[in-house]
């Protein structure tokens, strides 16, 4: 099948509502009800719950497409609908419209079991880039134009990039500013987030699940959990990082492969954890590990230390960076990564056939 042309929905014309898939990007699994999910449904008992949880969530999920003739696109959606006494923030979705780097505009809406938004074009062909929320998991069940058509985008380098809070995009304002986002349009990849709040602490089942996946680049950004959610010695992570990097190399023996080590956070730094370990000491470990590997042989591996990338005012609550801080992590991998981007970037399939196959 051709997936950069429009496909219709059963019974409904092409220039009606068109199935989203061809236009999701930044998909890695679907569940039993076609919902984009980030870790692998079929594997999911042997996750934490928290990761577990996060995973329902589209985060960093997008609509890509060009457009002949619209002034608007439809988007057909289902999402939870806020609980009373739900926090304001939940009792609004903003879909925000993107071209290139420059945010053209946001529409906000009324989460709705079933609901409908309309969001307005500029006389242009694109590409465009709409961001969902990530609220209420929001469900893209279809899409459409008004006064002319759209098609999906052509399909781009696919890179998965896995961490925790931080990489999921916490106290970014937007989506479109989470540091995973910004690297993906500065280089043009196809991000595929995998960052789980609350986890990231280098569970294995996570490294084989993401072996599993097709990707053209690979970023690993976790151990910040290790200091404390779940408090890790720095043999422990010495070992663990070294694990987890042996078991995404069965699936991906010479993709280009990013680790960041853990960002700063100041009350760790020199701060013992529960098993004596500092986050510096932490740091220290999972680069060490990093670097045996490379020194071994591995040279599609590459370490950007997360030290020295942030400053204490780039940090919202002392963890969680800004969007001027979501902005300097971007920058810093976007250099590392930029040289490793294959050129011409992969335009085929395999990726969205991967996912249907639950690969």
């Amino acid at each position: 099948m051709d997936l950069d042309t429009p496909h219709e929905i059963a019974g409904e014309p092409a220039t009606g509502w068109q199935d989203p898939a061809p236009f999701l990007r930044g998909v890695a699994w679907l569940d039993a009800e076609g919902q984009p999910v980030r870790a692998d449904p079929e594997d999911a008992m042997r996750l934490p719950w928290d990761t577990g949880e996060r995973a329902a969530l589209p985060i960093g999920m997008r609509i890509e497409f060009t457009a002949r003739g619209a002034t608007a696109v439809e988007i057909r959606y289902r999402a939870r609908v806020p609980e009373p006494g739900e926090a304001l923030h939940e009792l609004a979705h903003t879909f925000a419209l993107w071209q290139g780097d420059r945010c053209l505009g946001e529409t906000t809406a009324t989460p709705h079991r079933e609901g409908r938004v309309r969001i307005q074009l500029p006389c242009s062909a694109g590409p465009f880039t709409i961001h969902p929320p990530e609220t209420q998991a929001p469900h893209i069940d279809a899409v459409r134009a008004v006064g002319g058509m759209i098609a999906p985008t052509r399909r781009t380098a696919r890179w998965l990039v896995h961490g925790d809070s931080i990489t999921e995009g916490w106290w970014s304002t937007r989506p479109a500013h989470a540091w995973p986002a910004v690297v993906g349009r500065t280089l043009g990849l196809d991000t595929v987030n995998l960052g789980y709040a609350g986890g990231g602490r280098g569970e294995l089942p996570t490294a084989e699940q993401i072996a599993r996946l097709p990707a053209d680049l690979l970023t690993l950004a976790f151990g910040t959990n290790c200091w404390s959610a779940i408090p890790f010695s720095a043999p422990l992570m010495r070992e663990t990082t070294l694990a987890f990097l042996r078991l995404v190399r069965r699936g991906h023996r010479k993709t280009p492969l990013l680790l960041v080590s853990p960002l700063l956070r100041p009350e760790a730094e020199r701060t013992p954890n529960a098993l004596g370990a500092t986050l510096a000491e932490l740091r220290a470990a999972m680069e060490s590990a990093t670097r045996e590997l490379i020194d071994a042989g591995d040279d599609a591996l590459q370490l950007l230390s997360g030290q020295g990338l942030l400053e204490p005012h780039h940090l919202m609550d002392g963890l969680h960076p800004t969007d001027e801080g979501h902005a300097r992590v971007a920058a810093a991998v976007a250099r590392a990564l930029g040289p490793l981007v294959p050129k011409p970037p992969r335009a085929d399939s395999r990726g969205l056939r991967a996912v249907r196959q639950g690969d």
